[in-house]
């Protein structure tokens, strides 16, 4: 009997979903090529949407495309597939990332429940509110973030402050480099560009802060944004630092794959959610994020979770642009 193989249109949309995915400055530097022969998905990075000065490991590259690998992960299951995923399939070609085959799925896969959630899911960077979050709804994300081999913590109240100096540490670090603010900028925009389909819009950004402790990176720096508005943001945020036990390109993409569970899960649970790397840019400041006591002790993600107001999402390539079919 012949091996059962997903249809062009299946992978088409399975790709779809995988594009929703959260990545560093919204570059989304993924690209898929799709063989029909052996029915096999290939993911590889983008070197287009590379950032030297601010990712010079890829490492933020690999979150995102591991984000956007779950979400793959998640369309099949929702249409009768299982993926098979086979992380980083080639040593000697690093650009490639992760080579999937699918197979009809024998049960149903608990991830399944998170697929209405990958439309909905947005990158905030609004106020939230003060509202607690309940203590059942943080460990069901700690339990989504172990469910893809990494940990998510919640840190106290000394260790949020800490984690709130390192990151005005990285705004001081960022603002003295030119060459880091050149490359985020031209993934940034300001409200006078052509629409596109790539990068933070300025609809994006959100207000500017003149109150509240809330960690949101301002991408507009010293660039005027017209009707931009200020705000009172969150007074005690709740952080959350998504770590793996190494830190090499695997648990990069185990941790993107980790952290798309984690913010699909809290869309279901109706949170607002932001990511912020910006202290993560700058190994001294990345280091000084550990916590030396974790076995999970290497950073890869802070996560900002609360209740907000909805948002609009933000633009993304068309599949056409990132899915070549042989």
């Amino acid at each position: 009997m012949p091996t059962r193989r997903p249809d062009t249109d299946s992978v088409e949309s399975w790709v779809a979903a995988a594009t929703a995915a959260p990545s560093m400055h919204n570059a989304q530097p993924w690209l898929f090529r799709y063989t029909r022969d052996s029915g096999e998905l290939l993911l590889t990075m983008d070197p287009e949407r590379a950032m030297p000065q601010t990712d010079p490991s890829t490492r933020g590259l690999h979150v995102g495309c591991g984000a956007a690998l779950f979400n793959l992960r998640v369309a099949a299951a929702h249409a009768g597939w299982e993926a098979r995923v086979r992380p980083l399939p080639d040593p000697a070609d690093r650009k490639q990332l992760a080579a999937v085959t699918f197979a009809p799925a024998g049960t149903e896969d608990e991830a399944t429940a998170l697929y209405p959630a990958i439309r909905r899911r947005r990158t905030s960077r609004e106020p939230f509110s003060d509202e607690a979050v309940p203590q059942a709804v943080l460990d069901g994300l700690s339990g989504a973030a172990r469910a893809e081999g990494a940990r998510l913590t919640f840190p106290g109240a000394w260790q949020v402050q800490a984690m709130l100096d390192l990151l005005r540490n990285a705004e001081y670090a960022e603002a003295l480099s030119p060459e880091a603010r050149d490359e985020i900028a031209r993934w940034t925009g300001t409200g006078t560009e052509e629409e596109t389909h790539e990068g933070v819009p300025s609809s994006a950004f959100g207000p500017r802060r003149y109150g509240g402790a809330a960690p949101v990176r301002d991408f507009a720096g010293d660039r005027p944004v017209e009707g931009r508005r200020s705000a009172v943001f969150e007074h005690s945020p709740c952080l959350a630092v998504l770590g793996t036990r190494e830190d090499g390109p695997q648990d990069w993409l185990r941790a993107g794959q980790a952290m798309e569970r984690v913010l699909l899960q809290a869309t279901l649970d109706g949170l607002s959610t932001s990511l912020n790397s910006q202290a993560l840019e700058w190994p001294e400041l990345r280091w000084a994020m550990r916590d030396p006591l974790s076995p999970t002790g290497y950073p890869q993600m802070l996560l900002r979770l609360g209740y907000g107001p909805d948002v609009p999402p933000t633009p993304r390539r068309p599949v056409s642009d990132v899915l070549d079919v042989v």
